[in-house]
């Protein structure tokens, strides 16, 4: 049993954490793009969503890049902050980071913030130019960050292998066929053609056309690895008590949460086709007091089509073995049971390295503010389950999300 951690807010307190606004720009591929000038961007695009200006900012957290070194140590000292003008009036700007994981550390970081009185509105920032980037120096980052360099760097193991290891191990545990794993890449694909600001939009795909793409590593196909996109999103926290003061009606809180970092050498993963995501779920459930059935949509990290349907099962949502066929027979589709990654997660919105969760978690603060597009709008959706990993999916972690109303 999953120890019954409990969260130290509780719906309407004033000090409870409240996400009211979120910023996104298009993903895809934008030399002429700047990464300041991104991360401007998006941060106006949330602070307006929120009702806010930049001065009502205290605290600015980094999720950081993979891109650059130089941009990241920007970062580091504080450029946001004179970027924004806000210079004097921010108590604090630092970075979170924990790979793909890093969103949902940044939200129990801004949650601790603000429910113990050390931050009154945080704004978390993101961007990444992985598109734009070299891509020699993008293969050799991909080829050996996060993987340990005395066990398993020399036999050739680089992330699209680790990825194929991992779809291996459950296509074999699960009975799932090729067809059925290229299946997720078309429901994500769906997703990103209502998505205007996806690095795929419009641009449709088949069964027939990932299997038939370039082998990368088998049973990987072409279509079946993560597009490297330039991308950048942003978010808001603050305190019931701010958000009612602000004549906020409708909010988004933090249910429950929960995580378990399961390895760091892939190799000393017990269960390749399990991972993390059982004791995940359980201790984020134990938190919010509601189940995977009263959940209205998904937004789960797809960096790889199994990762997605392994955590699935994980999480309660498919039996264990039929999270690929759960997907496959539509259930996560545009107008299907349980809307999955609205959009279009990493393997078609792009992959924006440390951003990709980020990305699915705005869009699910997003849908939950019931702020999305018409077109992918969840109608009356009131709860989220967001699903991130990090690193060779040395952990799991997730968020459990709710629609919240503030007015009297």
């Amino acid at each position: 049993m999953a120890e019954n951690w409990t969260l130290h807010t509780s719906p309407g307190a004033a000090n409870d954490p409240v996400f009211v606004g979120v910023g996104e720009i298009r993903t895809g591929r934008f030399p002429e793009r700047g990464f300041v000038e991104a991360l401007t961007r998006v941060a106006i695009l949330a602070l307006k969503d929120a009702g806010m200006v930049p001065r009502d900012i205290d605290t600015i957290l980094l999720i950081p890049n993979l891109h650059s070194a130089a941009d990241q140590a920007d970062l580091v000292f504080s450029r946001m902050v004179e970027e924004l003008g806000i210079h004097g009036s921010c108590k604090s700007s630092y970075m979170v980071h924990s790979g793909g994981s890093t969103s949902d550390n940044a939200v129990r970081a801004a949650h601790g913030l603000i429910a113990a009185g050390h931050a009154q509105n945080v704004l978390v920032l993101q961007c990444e130019r992985w598109g734009s980037a070299d891509l020699n120096e993008m293969i050799t980052m991909l080829s050996k960050n996060g993987i340990p360099g005395e066990w398993e760097l020399p036999t050739g193991i680089q992330f699209n292998a680790i990825g194929a290891m991992i779809t291996r191990r459950y296509m074999h545990a699960s009975g799932s066929t090729p067809e059925e794993m290229a299946a997720i890449c078309v429901t994500l694909r769906n997703w990103a053609n209502l998505n205007e600001n996806a690095m795929f939009y419009e641009k449709p795909l088949t069964v027939e056309r990932v299997l038939s793409s370039q082998m990368v590593a088998d049973p990987l196909h072409a279509f079946e690895c993560p597009p490297m996109a330039d991308g950048a999103c942003a978010f808001v926290v603050t305190s019931t008590e701010n958000a009612k003061k602000r004549g906020i009606g409708h909010a988004v809180r933090l249910a429950g949460s929960g995580g378990c970092v399961s390895h760091y050498c892939l190799s000393q993963e017990p269960d390749q086709a399990v991972l993390g995501w059982p004791l995940a779920a359980e201790r984020a459930w134990n938190q919010s007091g509601w189940g995977p059935q009263d959940a209205d949509l998904l937004e789960i990290y797809d960096s790889y089509a199994a990762v997605t349907a392994i955590a699935l099962e994980g999480i309660g949502i498919a039996p264990k073995g039929e999270g690929a066929r759960w997907i496959a027979a539509g259930n996560g589709d545009p107008g299907g049971r349980l809307p999955l990654n609205t959009n279009g997660g990493l393997l078609s919105a792009g992959h924006t390295g440390v951003g990709g969760g980020t990305a699915l978690l705005v869009e699910g603060i997003r849908q939950l503010l019931h702020r999305a597009p018409p077109k992918r709008q969840i109608e009356e959706c009131r709860r989220a389950i967001i699903g991130g990993t990090g690193g060779s999916y040395m952990d799991a972690q997730v968020l459990l999300l709710e629609r919240t109303k503030l007015g009297a």
